[in-house]
Parts: C-alpha cells; sequence; structure tokens
C-alpha cells in the first residue's frame, strides 16, 4: 500500500473522500481488471445516478436558455438580433445532440419544459426591461414547437430579417 492511501487509511478517510480524480482511476482499473470484490460500490453507484442527473439538468439548463430567448424573440420584436438568432440555432441543435445521446430523457422532456420555462422568463426578465407578469404564466409554446428549428414566435419584424437555418 503507498503512503497516500496509507494515510487515508489511518485518518478513516477514503480515497473517494481525499482523492476523488485518484478514485475514480482507481475504480475504472479495478472495473477493467474484473476485481468487482474490490470496488467502492456505494461511491461509483452514487456517481453513475449523479451522471444522469447532470444530463437531465443540462437539459432543463439548454430549454432554459432557448425558452428565454423565445421569449424575448416574441416580447421584444424590436430588438431581435443575429446574436438570439444563433443562441437559438445553438440550443435546438444541442438539445437534439444530448436526446440523440440519451434518448432515455425524452420521457423527461415535458417536466424539463415546464421547470425550463421558469428559467427562461427569469432570462428574459433579467435581459430585457420586461417583468414577470408580462409573460404567460404556462409555457405558451408546444414542445414542438420549441424544438422545431422553424419556428420563431411572433409577427415577423422590419427590423431584423432572420437568415436561413441551416
Amino acid at each position: 500500500m503507498d503512503t497516500k492511501q496509507s494515510a487515508s487509511f489511518q485518518t478513516g478517510f477514503s480515497l473517494y473522500e481525499q482523492d476523488f480524480y485518484g478514485w475514480t482511476q482507481q475504480q475504472a482499473k479495478l472495473l477493467r481488471e474484473g476485481a468487482l470484490d474490490h470496488l467502492d460500490i456505494i461511491n461509483l453507484a452514487e456517481e453513475i445516478q449523479s451522471l444522469g442527473k447532470q444530463q437531465r439538468q443540462e437539459l432543463k439548463n439548454r430549454l432554459g436558455i432557448l425558452l428565454g430567448h423565445l421569449l424575448k424573440w416574441q416580447f421584444q420584436p424590436n430588438k431581435r438580433s443575429k446574436s438570439w438568432f444563433v443562441t437559438l440555432r445553438e440550443q435546438r441543435r444541442e438539445i437534439g445532440y444530448l436526446l440523440t445521446e440519451n434518448p432515455s430523457l425524452k420521457p423527461y422532456l415535458p417536466e424539463a419544459l415546464h421547470k425550463g420555462y421558469q428559467s427562461g422568463i427569469d432570462l428574459a426578465v433579467r435581459e430585457t426591461s420586461l417583468n414577470d407578469q408580462d409573460f404567460p404564466t404556462e409555457c405558451p409554446y408546444t414542445l414542438d414547437q420549441v424544438l422545431d428549428t422553424n419556428f420563431f414566435p411572433g409577427e415577423p419584424s422590419e427590423h431584423f430579417h432572420q437568415p436561413e437555418y441551416r
């Protein structure tokens, strides 16, 4: 046993608590070697579950950014910009990638849309002169609309002519 591991056992703290990166490398090595009896099963299960939660959180966060920009697009047509357009395109693309790589997230979409809408309102309020009360209480867009690359709510604007979506 090396000095670092010996010290961790002496203080009563596991490698997981003292050196997370070292612990991950050790667990990966044990898995590759098939040394299942030596795995830190409790912490390993916790970390695997945490990875799934991170994917759900990323989906909610991306929907929040997308919804915030859809609200800004709809409620402030005179301030539409290429930057808003690019953000809408980028978030839709990244959500698509996320769902392709994690198809089991699809059943979570309605909940993520609801939670993301609340974050979207916060973003729109923070980045505009509008208040919470200026936006609908419930998300005014369907999930299909939100994810549709050709959906831009509100009337066309004389101020901004959106480029073709690619």
